[in-house]
């Protein structure tokens, strides 16, 4: 019965004996292979078609299995034959025995994966292709990027206007915020997955320093946080909310040349993490008529509105702290309106 059912398997299967010799064949495993069924029974395994069965390792485990020390769970082999196609095989083997008999026999299953190891390497190879023109794009953008900002703040130098100059001072330092991030993802080759969040803001912060603080004595910006990574399109609104909430403080919390600190913290406690932007300046004022709402408090909300985040402020005391705050416990029950209902507004009055 053990012969008949192995004979008529629509599964390549062979039934070998203690000594490896054929019992019983699939005409499955014939016909897939260019096996005779007729002369396949009673020869050694080794000795199928024109010898391409005789693998070292093969008869290694093979020999392993039948005494019953080890068992083939899944090998992997390549079949050579004259004249064909290398095939990729996947090998299982595993003995029984028929007690009233007396025999150990092996039962060998055979599933051909050629075309499936193909496919997979035909996507890992256009997966790095994609991988290299990503780069490509991100670096182009990054060089174009940096471009507009120079331009920007060229004009910004040659305008007389006070309040033009400061707008184009903005927009430069918000495009060199996006421009900081796609450089970095451009050199990295994992940057189309995550980013170092230390390494971004580092980066992202000596780009505003340079163009903003013109005495690092007297003002001075850092970053502080472990290592932690995020998805690429998470850093994005990350480092324009960073980028946002310390020009702010640059403009309104060191008054008449005050001395003072910046620093940008990340915190990630599983899924919930806090990103902070403290100030030790001069604070937010007492009289709420005095707080006024801008282009900066919109992107900062609708970029925390995305994250689902929340923005607080509090007094640092001395200055400010402005935090974004993602806590998934908080949120489940809520919708994206609900979580951007708490941001509080971050502008502070002009000096």
């Amino acid at each position: 019965m053990t012969v008949a059912v192995v004979g008529s398997s629509p599964a390549p299967l062979l039934l070998l004996d203690e000594n490896l010799h054929v019992v019983a064949v699939s005409r499955s495993f014939c016909g897939a292979f260019g096996i005779n069924p007729d002369t396949a029974c009673g020869r050694l395994v080794f000795s199928l078609g024109e010898g391409e069965w005789n693998v070292p390792q093969l008869r290694s485990l093979l020999d392993s299995t039948a005494a019953g020390v080890a068992r083939i769970q899944s090998y992997e082999m390549d079949l050579r034959r004259s004249g064909s196609a290398t095939r990729r095989l996947v090998i299982q083997a595993q003995n029984f025995l028929y007690v009233d008999l007396e025999h150990r026999w092996l039962l060998v299953a055979v599933s051909d994966v050629t075309e499936a190891r193909a496919d997979k390497l035909a996507k890992d190879e256009a997966l790095a292709r994609n991988s290299v023109l990503l780069q490509e794009v991100r670096h182009r953008v990054a060089n174009s990027l940096q471009i507009i900002a120079s331009v920007l703040l060229q004009n910004a130098r040659k305008t007389q206007s006070d309040e033009t100059r400061g707008h184009l001072k903005d927009a430069h330092n918000r495009v060199m915020s996006v421009a900081a991030l796609e450089r970095q993802l451009s050199a990295s080759a994992e940057g189309d997955q995550d980013v170092e969040l230390q390494a971004y803001f580092s980066r992202l912060c000596e780009s505003i320093a340079s163009s903003m603080i013109a005495d690092s004595d007297q003002l001075s910006l850092v970053v502080a946080g472990g290592n932690d990574v995020v998805p690429a399109r998470v850093s994005v609104s990350l480092g324009l909310i960073v980028t946002e909430l310390v020009i702010n403080a640059l403009k309104h919390a060191f008054p008449e040349g005050r001395k003072g600190k910046i620093t940008v913290d990340y915190e990630l406690h599983g899924p919930n993490w806090i990103l902070s932007v403290c100030d030790d300046g001069v604070g937010m004022p007492s009289d709420p008529a005095l707080v006024h709402t801008g282009l900066g408090t919109s992107i900062v909300q609708a970029l925390a509105k995305q994250l689902l985040a929340r923005v607080e402020v509090a007094p640092a005391h001395p200055g400010t702290k402005v935090s974004i705050q993602h806590s998934q416990i908080a949120l489940v029950g809520d919708d994206a309106d609900r979580a951007s209902a708490t941001a509080l507004t971050v502008e502070r009055p002009a000096a």
